[in-house]
């Protein structure tokens, strides 16, 4: 088995389509552009439904996946991008609707010095998600997006964020 030397940005999308996510929403902000950026690339395979505010994504994914039955998926940026998340985590959580929210945050590097816009989303969403995590190595994305995917829809499906 060989490796291949991706970004972060495009693994994300990669797991995104080997999960099988096809329709994703999402407003976008500064720590998640390079994954928008990489959507871009993939627009044949992916579609996202851009909305005029993150609560508006987490809502339609939400929707998505009572309809569907498939994990909605909503993605947001760092600080109040991924904090404008939480009222519909928690409406997931409770009506056990199967959800991978994906939020920005600022590097590794910076985490825990109040950079513009870090917004420990961790320890806000812990109560209100089945599983969070956050990702500081791009090796881990494959089996975090994996891990995150299965809890969402196994046993009680409920809300994941990443």
């Amino acid at each position: 088995m060989s490796t291949q030397k991706i970004t972060g940005a495009e693994a994300v999308v990669k797991c995104l389509l080997a999960e099988g996510s096809d329709l994703i929403y999402g407003y976008p902000g500064g720590a998640i552009m390079p994954v928008y950026d990489e959507l871009y690339k993939y627009q044949e395979k992916i579609h996202h439904v851009l909305t005029r505010h993150e609560q508006g994504a987490i809502h339609a994914a939400q929707g998505f996946a009572r309809a569907t039955g498939k994990v909605g998926v909503a993605i947001a940026t760092s600080g109040p991008g991924a904090t404008n998340l939480v009222t519909g985590i928690a409406d997931a959580q409770i009506d056990s609707t199967p959800l991978v929210c994906i939020t920005g945050q600022v590097g590794s590097n910076l985490l825990g010095s109040d950079a513009f816009q870090e917004t420990d989303i961790i320890s806000i969403s812990t109560p209100v998600t089945k599983w969070n995590y956050q990702i500081t190595k791009v090796s881990d994305i494959p089996e975090v997006f994996a891990k995150a995917f299965y809890i969402a829809k196994s046993g009680r499906p409920g809300p994941v964020l990443i």
